[in-house]
């Protein structure tokens, strides 16, 4: 089944051309507490922007103030130009929320939750019948529909949840730990739905507990303790970590003095063993210091026996990004 492409709405207010959404020194605090602590984001137009960060860094509040079911103690939040808690109907059609917790009707079956989520929208009888069909076997749930939500699996649960937010075919779509406590099969299949999505023209803004699942998203944002600490595209975000670029190069054996003669290298900026034949070049330049590193080793006499990019996983970027261990 195709899912379509959401229509364009016009939007009026003011806000950055080709943005979705804005923050501007957003500051949250509950009683003393900062959960948000002087946010400043933009976020374009069709894009899988991710939020990462520890538990508890503010990843949640900060969804909740772009739908508008909590308000800044300080700043701005902008959708489409509009500020989410002064949301009418007409605003609110630009937007899909899909939260964490399941948050349908248990004693309902699946397609009687769709139905109650497409009226919801304002979805007339003929349109949510058709709709409401696409949806739910876009999602792979459309065989369950007379099985009540409590009766069905938590990976169909989070579909039927992700698939209640797609019925009115929002512009913009945010999901709050969309594979949290699934298995590897069923978050392959929800990623493969919001990159669908992205690809189809909705703009896509999830959390995530996975760090690895970073690597998907077009643009990464990590929180930490309230704050933004990076931000950028998932290469970017390696670049960040490392200080530039890396390549792993290995030999039959190292001499006396390589370390040494590699450091001398503009193109080099540190060196570090990795193993006992592997040495972990930190650079500016792959393709520049590619050439002279295996050259400076053959002119030694070392012969390199492999020398290839280093691309640390977004486990380690997390951990170098936000300083912890």
């Amino acid at each position: 089944m195709a899912e379509k492409a959401p229509a364009t709405a016009r939007v009026r207010g003011s806000r950055v051309a080709g943005s979705a959404v804005e923050l501007e020194g957003v500051t949250k605090a509950f009683d003393q507490m900062v959960v948000l602590d002087s946010l400043d984001l933009s976020i374009e137009e069709g894009q899988l922007f991710g939020l990462i960060g520890p538990s508890g860094c503010g990843k949640t509040t900060l969804v909740r103030l772009l739908v508008g079911l909590s308000a800044p103690t300080d700043g701005t939040v902008r959708v489409y130009g509009y500020e989410p808690r002064r949301f009418g109907p007409r605003e609110r059609e630009l937007i899909g929320y899909m939260p964490q917790g399941f948050n349908l009707y248990p004693t309902m079956t699946v397609l009687e939750n769709a139905r109650f989520a497409a009226g919801l929208y304002g979805l007339g009888w003929r349109q949510r019948r058709r709709r409401i069909r696409e949806v739910l076997t876009f999602l792979e749930i459309w065989d369950a529909r007379g099985r009540r939500a409590s009766a069905i699996s938590g990976g169909m649960q989070r579909r039927l949840s992700l698939a209640c937010a797609l019925l009115h075919r929002p512009r913009i779509l945010f999901v709050d730990e969309p594979t949290a406590g699934l298995d590897p099969v069923l978050r392959t299949k929800i990623w493969e739905h919001l990159e669908y999505l992205r690809e189809n023209g909705t703009t896509v803004i999830l959390t995530t507990q996975y760090i690895d699942e970073a690597a998907g998203c077009d643009r990464v944002a990590v929180l930490d303790r309230g704050r933004i600490v990076a931000d950028g595209s998932p290469d970017e975000l390696r670049r960040q970590a490392v200080s530039g670029e890396a390549l792993d190069v290995e030999a039959e054996r190292f001499e006396r003095g390589d370390i040494a003669a590699l450091w001398q290298l503009p193109s080099v900026e540190r060196v570090q063993w990795v193993g006992q034949d592997a040495l972990r070049c930190y650079v500016d330049d792959v393709g520049t210091a590619t050439v002279a590193i295996t050259e400076a080793l053959h002119e030694r006499g070392t012969e390199v026996t492999a020398i290839r990019p280093y691309l640390p996983s977004f486990d380690e970027v997390f951990l170098k990004l936000v300083g912890r261990d």
